[in-house]
């Protein structure tokens, strides 16, 4: 960006001497101008730094020839490029915007035309800048955001002793469902485009609420009692409290923070509304729960555990088919069979680093 003390500075490239005198008369009062007779010299010096905010050019001087060559150049192709053409000649108009012209002016030249035109110019490459800085900075923010996510997801995993390749999948797999059924009306209002991304990002934090599971039953090799199964499906509400402080703290939620607290609150709640916390059923568990509940229990199925071996990915599909409408929402278990390749594709893809 320039500082308010610099003047723009303009590249005028014309074969006539009377005409390079008039524009430099015209425009060096607002503008910094660098007058140039030859193309091999104007091409030279608008790589030259600092380079041109704009080039006006005279088609008639082998115009065209370096339009081509400005736009070919990684340096140069951004920089607005002026046609100056004779009046009366629309074939050249034409031509001129084809080899990538960003505006033309004809001759005789009108000042408060040519002014304007130039500003015009000037001002909406200033305004391009600008979103590619603020891009820039938005970008950057994402992956900070993104990698934050992720870290604090891990931790949970390898407190659970469990290996980060599994968020890996849990993510992959529930994208592949949800591409599947952005097709069905029933999850028309949550798949979209701008949604399912977000849904992908919040998909890992799905049990961060087992950091307050206390060892003793986290880390159990056996089967839970009674009373410590109550205990350890406090991670639920200890997931959902979680991402509800992030929202008190920041005065907002937004569609990342509602899918991160639906799925970390109801991806154990069952179809049939004999799962848990809440105890929901059907359409009334969030579309991201649902996704990750089968997402969540296909991984486990085929991962080894201390209690058992791996089961095989035949057995794992067989399993949550049979839990179509009980433990699972049909639809989802329908795409899960649907993608059924791609699903094993995921599962070898981002295995487990002790494998």
């Amino acid at each position: 960006m320039k500082s308010p003390k610099t003047k723009p500075l303009l590249l005028i490239v014309d074969g006539s001497a009377d005409h390079l005198q008039q524009l430099c008369y015209l425009l060096e009062d607002k503008y910094a101008v660098r007058p140039v007779a030859e193309c091999d010299a104007a091409l030279a010096m608008a790589q030259q730094l600092p380079r041109p905010d704009l080039i006006l050019v005279d088609v008639v001087q082998d115009g065209f020839a370096v339009f081509q060559r400005l736009r070919s150049n990684p340096d140069t192709a951004g920089i607005p490029l002026l046609a100056m053409i004779e009046r009366g000649h629309p074939e050249q108009e034409c031509s001129a915007i084809a080899e990538g012209a960003s505006e033309v002016v004809a001759r005789p030249l009108v000042p408060e035309m040519l002014l304007a035109r130039i500003a015009t110019q000037l001002q909406l490459r200033e305004a391009q800048a600008k979103v590619q800085r603020q891009g820039g900075r938005i970008a950057e923010l994402t992956q900070i955001t993104d990698a934050a996510v992720w870290a604090i997801a891990t931790l949970a995993e390898w407190r659970d002793a469990e290996d980060p390749s599994h968020l890996r999948r849990i993510q992959y797999i529930v994208l592949a469902l949800a591409r599947w059924l952005q097709g069905n009306p029933r999850f028309a209002d949550e798949l979209t485009e701008p949604h399912i991304p977000l849904m992908f990002k919040a998909a890992p934090l799905h049990d961060i609420g087992k950091v307050r599971i206390p060892d003793a039953i986290l880390l159990k090799p056996g089967r839970l009692t009674p009373e410590e199964f109550e205990v350890m499906k406090q991670h639920a509400a200890h997931g959902r409290d979680a991402i509800a402080s992030v929202e008190r703290e920041l005065g907002f939620s937004n569609t990342f923070l509602r899918f991160a607290r639906e799925i970390t609150y109801s991806h154990q709640e069952r179809y049939d509304g004999s799962g848990y916390p809440q105890g929901l059923a059907g359409d009334a568990i969030p579309v991201s729960a649902r996704l990750v509940a089968v997402a969540d229990v296909y991984d486990a199925l085929v991962s080894a555990r201390v209690y058992r071996p791996a089961f095989t990915h035949e057995t794992a599909i067989e399993l949550i088919r049979q839990g179509s409408g009980e433990q699972f929402d049909p639809d989802v278990v329908d795409a899960l069979l649907a993608e059924e390749e791609q699903i094993r594709e995921i599962s070898a893809r981002y295995q487990d680093a002790t494998v």
